[in-house]
């Protein structure tokens, strides 16, 4: 099979039968599969995948459906999306007609010619509030790609091809599907490639997603950055900020300590050492340098233990 097109879907049942006509329009001399995940929709969105399902296709076209018992979230939904498909080649979409499949060919093409192994659309014009959507969006970019280091204009959107050993070979949880050539990258596949894409405005319903996106998207990236920069050798942050910060706490008491001596035994004013401020903050320095040294060794402990310490991305074998 070529293709296989996830589509995850939350009440949007009026989008869907004009959604799989248009698929069916574009890909016409493809192999495709559909894979609806209903994301617990209450409006009756599992019916109209049911009927789909039922109805004489485009040739070539299969339609699969998998069905949440609630609500658990995109990154959920591409999870069980990811471990159904079977084409060659994986496409991801949004269900609210946003996205168009008519750009599919071409992303296709990209990655079966040029070698990519993740192409991710670029929505350039997008048909979203300039001030809710289009500036949050361009600030959460800037920070994806300075953090990242992958040079995508649009890492969230949701049109992206993919070749179908990336997706047998990340796991997307949490809210991770932002981050998704972040963990591909981290996975061993870096030739990941973009292409501008034409972004609708929505026709039914409305978004489901909130400005507190962008907080979550934030705290996320930085757990994925920790974690791909240390999750193996936690030891080596957590380890190196207690040492250092030992140091300092160490070197502040000795000094303080010993200021107080020169100037009891020259016969100066002096202070208690107890009696200054800054004795604490050096002992506060010290306490907490042991407390993340200790940290990192219990990380590093845990880490040695994990099932996966040792399992590795092996391109092929001779």
């Amino acid at each position: 099979m070529d293709l296989s097109i996830i589509i995850p879907l939350y009440n949007e049942a009026e989008s869907l039968p004009e959604l799989k006509a248009w698929i069916d329009r574009s890909l016409q001399g493809f192999t495709y599969e559909l894979i609806f995940v209903d994301d617990g929709s209450t409006d009756g969105s599992w019916e109209v995948v049911q009927q789909l399902a039922g109805q004489a296709g485009a040739a070539g076209s299969l339609v699969h459906g998998i069905r949440f018992r609630r609500n658990y979230g995109k990154s959920a939904a591409l999870y069980e999306g990811f471990a159904a498909a079977k084409g060659d080649i994986v496409i991801t979409m949004d269900a609210d007609l946003q996205d168009s499949p008519e750009e599919i060919p071409e992303m296709v093409r990209m990655i079966r010619e040029e070698g990519y192994d993740l192409v991710s659309g670029w929505k350039q014009h997008r048909q979203d509030n300039a001030l809710t959507k289009n500036l949050p969006s361009k600030l959460y970019n800037w920070t994806a790609r300075k953090v990242t280091g992958i040079k995508l204009h649009d890492m969230n959107c949701g049109l992206k091809a993919y070749r179908q050993e990336v997706v047998k070979n990340i796991e997307v949880y949490g809210e991770m599907h932002r981050y998704i050539p972040y963990l591909a990258k981290n996975a061993g596949f870096g030739k990941i490639g973009e292409k501008p894409v034409h972004h609708q405005k929505r026709k039914y319903g409305v978004s489901k997603f909130g400005l507190d996106r962008f907080v979550h998207g934030f705290l996320d990236l930085m757990s994925l950055w920790f974690l791909s920069r240390f999750g193996g050798k936690p030891m080596h942050f957590f380890g190196t900020s207690g040492i250092l910060m030992f140091l300092v706490g160490f070197v502040m008491t000795v000094w303080i300590i010993v200021a107080k001596l020169v100037h009891q035994a020259q016969g100066l004013k002096f202070r208690a050492v107890t009696d200054q401020p800054l004795f604490y903050l050096a002992l506060l320095a010290v306490v907490l340098g042991v407390m993340l040294f200790l940290a990192g060794f219990l990380g590093e402990m845990v880490a040695r233990s994990a099932p996966e310490r040792n399992r590795y991305q092996v391109k092929e074998r001779l």
